[in-house]
């Protein structure tokens, strides 16, 4: 039998933490480089989190990156993960493409997650695991109507077709696209991301964050 390493793959969606390039809806308030410091600690707390399920959880992880280079990222997060480009398109067309390449090399079983949620902990990633193995999608809802968190146990484009995305509505579009398409679905806990200046609140932002 595989081990579940070999099954399951956890990619992460980040950028490289470049001032002017990320968190720019932060900026206005925060200034550019500070803006970037938010996106640099948030990351940082997905990938302690990440690590901390390799504990107790073996997956494969993957960076998906955009700006930066492979060399930077591995300076940065460490050489002892995956990495690979994003690629062009919008954020569904991207996500797409990083299902497509998981299902291709034989998972059977992915989870993607961003870098904009402060509350994620390695447990919600490990309970997204064995949500697939009863269903064909598991989301992690966001309080913005997005979502934090989205595993496939089959390959699903559709999902990502036509979607709102940076709107309040693309939960709300995603589950009717799978209602629509079958899909066996199971949600997570609410939590909250970081987009926006008014979401601050959920780091209990200070300069030394």
């Amino acid at each position: 039998m595989e081990s579940n390493q070999r099954q399951e793959q956890l990619i992460v969606f980040t950028r490289y933490p470049e001032p002017g390039t990320t968190k720019t809806r932060l900026a206005g308030l925060l200034g550019d480089h500070e803006a970037a410091a938010v996106q640099k600690k948030l990351t940082e707390h997905t990938i302690l989190q990440a690590r901390k399920l390799l504990e107790i959880y073996p997956v494969t992880i993957t960076i998906y990156f955009h700006g930066g280079s492979r060399e930077k990222m591995r300076q940065w997060l460490g050489g002892d993960l995956f990495y690979r480009e994003q690629g062009g398109g919008d954020l569904g067309r991207r996500m797409d493409h990083a299902f497509a390449d998981a299902f291709k090399q034989k998972y059977h079983r992915i989870v993607i997650i961003g870098t904009d949620c402060p509350g994620l902990k390695a447990g919600h990633v490990k309970e997204a695991f064995a949500a697939l193995r009863r269903n064909d999608l598991v989301m992690g809802p966001a309080t913005d109507g997005g979502y934090y968190l989205i595993g496939l146990s089959r390959a699903e484009s559709s999902l990502f077709e036509n979607v709102s995305w940076g709107t309040e509505t693309v939960l709300a579009e995603t589950l009717k696209i799978a209602a629509e398409k079958g899909l066996s679905t199971d949600l997570l806990e609410i939590l909250s991301d970081v987009d926006r200046p008014e979401d601050l609140k959920h780091i209990n932002y200070n300069p030394d964050l």
